[in-house]
């Protein structure tokens, strides 16, 4: 699936963040388990995670910091929903890509779609409001969830409705609305919904890590962000 969806993205896509944000604005920033454990980041909540956003895009001089594919976290430990942690099943691995900006901040489709689904996942440290496009390249069909989204994103849209490449179709949502956190869009390509409606898991166990990395690739095939 992932060499067919390879073969088949030769467009060129349109910025996600629109084209307030050049190249020189993103930064990657690094939240694994070890970065945030060297700085001694407090991550109980969303303020200090926050503040820390938002200092190192100041000292690098940017307007959002990107990253997260893949990377092991300890930032989900504060929220219940994630489930109990023992060897193996804990839910630490992260398997979209995060782009860490103001909320508000405009969100563009790189690519046309169609609305397959929407909802509010409203447990603490889930996406909050969230949509899930569904992509056709030929004969391969994938979907693309951003979570993270403001509410009323939600009201924007009917299942079916299409989304065109470019189009400004939904903004970030802030931390009262977002699952806690601060603001960021979590975007996560998907080969197999698995049944699931306005949601995917989009942080694995390493147990089934094997599965999930197979059936999401990594996002930046779409993003192409310099890292």
């Amino acid at each position: 699936m992932l060499s067919l969806l390879k073969n088949h993205l030769s467009e060129e896509f349109f910025s996600i963040l629109g084209p307030d944000f050049s190249e020189k604005d993103y930064i990657h920033l690094d939240l694994s388990s070890q970065k945030t454990s060297e700085v001694n980041l407090d991550l109980s909540t969303e303020f200090a995670l926050e503040s820390h956003i938002h200092s190192y895009l100041n000292q690098k001089k940017a307007k959002a910091a990107f990253g997260g594919y893949l990377e092991q976290r300890n930032l989900y430990s504060r929220s219940s929903y994630f489930g109990i942690e023992t060897a193996g099943n804990k839910r630490d691995i992260h398997l979209g890509l995060d782009i860490w900006a103001p909320s508000d901040t405009l969100i563009y489709a790189p690519t046309s779609g169609v609305v397959h689904s929407l909802k509010n996942n409203i447990n603490h440290g889930d996406y909050g409001p969230t949509l899930v496009l569904e992509h056709h390249i030929h004969k391969l069909r994938w979907y693309s969830l951003y979570g993270h989204l403001a509410l009323d994103t939600l009201s924007k849209f009917n299942i079916g409705e299409r989304i065109t490449k470019g189009e400004a179709f939904a903004s970030l949502g802030s931390n009262e609305v977002n699952g806690n956190y601060p603001p960021h869009l979590h975007y996560q390509l998907i080969f197999d919904l698995e049944d699931y409606v306005g949601d995917y898991p989009g942080v694995s166990s390493k147990g089934k890590l094997n599965h999930y990395r197979n059936n999401c690739p990594d996002p930046n095939l779409i993003l192409n962000f310099e890292i």
